[in-house]
């Protein structure tokens, strides 16, 4: 196996606790943190199990991998492809955004161990009539919360439903809710062992991640960040935003400006997606800006910071997020997240998560003031003007969709300020949306947040009809558009 080729030559604490009792056949629940090397501890069983069987291409599927995202499962895949560097067995890859013909074709020919996002999995399952997987012997399903999160519950009971029940089954998750518990209920059919790697540890993070917070008022967010990226622009650094939006945005903005930055997010084609992932996970240096699409499970090398521009919806996604850095033994890196004065009870949700944060004071003295040439460039490009006005409501639209409404209220934001974030002098008039009934719909891989409802201006109607609006501090109340 090319597990000492791939330099490897100590088990991490998942590994050492996972594999033995997954080699014996037992059923397993597995919880670690990101980064803990969880990838390992069910391939190398998955392939050891393939290979006592010594199954053919004839023989059909014996293993299914089962991940939420297009990025991670390709991962996944380039790791399984690294290990069978001395094995002759077959295996795949299946996902949503990839040739689905050229997919069937190779099912039917006979993939050994099949790498699947869950959509496109239940597609040839129930529509390839050559996919050949009733000598499953094992089912893998990495990042269970995570799939769950992103809307595939269904799709998941319908695999289970149709795969062999004489099977092993291996469940990782990096959180236990009770929508993983339900599912595991489901999907393991023994009593199975379970395995959590960070139980007893005061810190939810690693502790060679340095992470801490900065206060920055609306107005200045951007100043600080470009300032950061300015500075940081010769390492490694992933910035997260809340939508897809911001990020095109942002992408724009700062190439225009002449700071070269990568993107990722959900609106893009697969294939560019999969084109800048490999190109920063490759490169020394370099700043990639990124949705959550990019911040689970996936394992880019050697990132130095982590800059959460804007917070995430819940200290579960904070973990997740910072999770991209210091992955690994012996490694170390480094996070900060930006918080609005209104938004420091968000440090308390952290501390009960056991996540504990320094607080970095900014020296503004020493941080440029790049607000006007920000504001003369964005009125005086149409197609800036035009990307910012889009980001600028798809955030309002995202705050507005907030879990962690008592932290962050949509009352308190300033639209004058935040609009300075975005680079207008003036709050311009655009055009929101929000939703008309029930809890937010999180978008699969769209601006911000689905079901939405047209209203003109930046005024918005609640969940009693009643018209909302924004305040500008320090003068009157006023209504735009």
């Amino acid at each position: 196996m090319g597990v000492k080729d791939m330099g490897f030559t100590t088990m991490t604490e998942i590994q050492a606790k996972a594999i033995p009792p997954l080699l014996e056949g037992r059923d397993l629940v597995g919880a670690a943190q990101t980064g803990s090397g969880k990838t390992l501890a069910f391939l190398i069983p998955a392939i050891e199990c393939i290979y006592k069987l010594k199954l053919k291409p004839s023989d059909g599927t014996g293993v299914i991998i089962l991940s939420p995202t297009r990025e991670l499962s390709m991962q996944t895949f380039s790791v399984l492809t690294e290990l069978m560097k001395y094995h002759r067995h077959t295996y795949g890859l299946v996902m949503g955004g990839a040739n689905r013909s050229i997919e069937a074709q190779k099912l039917s020919q006979g993939i050994n161990i099949l790498v699947a996002t869950p959509g496109r999995l239940l597609d040839h399952l129930q529509n390839t009539p050559d996919f050949l997987y009733k000598n499953l012997q094992c089912l893998v399903i990495d990042e269970a919360d995570r799939i769950l999160e992103i809307g595939f519950e269904e799709e998941v009971k319908e695999i289970i439903k149709l795969l062999p029940k004489n099977r092993q089954t291996m469940l990782f998750s990096a959180t236990q809710t009770k929508k993983t518990e339900a599912l595991t209920a489901l999907a393991v059919k023994q009593e199975p062992i379970y395995v959590g790697v960070d139980d007893h540890k005061e810190q939810a993070t690693v502790e060679s991640l340095e992470q801490g917070y900065i206060v920055c008022p609306s107005e200045l967010r951007m100043t600080l960040l470009y300032s950061i990226l300015k500075k940081n622009k010769q390492k490694k650094v992933m910035v997260f935003f809340s939508t897809c939006m911001s990020v095109k945005y942002h992408h724009e903005l700062f190439n225009y400006i002449d700071l070269p930055v990568m993107s990722i997010h959900g609106r893009q084609q697969q294939k560019k997606r999969t084109t800048t992932f490999f190109e920063f996970c490759n490169a020394e240096s370099g700043i990639l800006l990124c949705t959550d699409v990019a911040a689970r499970g996936l394992d880019i090398p050697a990132v130095d910071w982590i800059v959460q521009y804007d917070p995430p919806d819940d200290p579960k996604e904070y973990i997740h997020r910072v999770g991209r850095t210091a992955r690994g033994l012996g490694t170390s890196g480094r996070a900060v997240l930006f918080l609005r004065p209104e938004e420091l009870g968000f440090i308390r949700y952290l501390k009960k998560s056991k996540v504990t944060l320094n607080e970095y004071k900014c020296l503004w003295n020493k941080v440029g003031n790049i607000q006007p040439q920000h504001e003369k460039l964005i009125s005086g490009n149409h197609f800036l003007n035009q990307s910012a006005k889009d980001a600028l409501k798809s955030y309002l639209r995202a705050y507005d969709s907030h879990h962690l409404k008592v932290i962050f209220n949509i009352d308190t934001i300033d639209l004058a300020k935040v609009s300075k974030s975005f680079g207008f002098a003036e709050p311009p008039a655009v055009e929101l949306k929000v939703a008309k009934k029930g809890p937010p719909v999180k978008g699969k891989g769209g601006g911000a947040y689905g079901n939405f409802n047209s209203l003109n201006a930046t005024s918005y109607k609640n969940k009693t009809g009643k018209r909302k609006t924004y305040t500008q501090k320090g003068g009157n109340t006023k209504k735009y558009g």
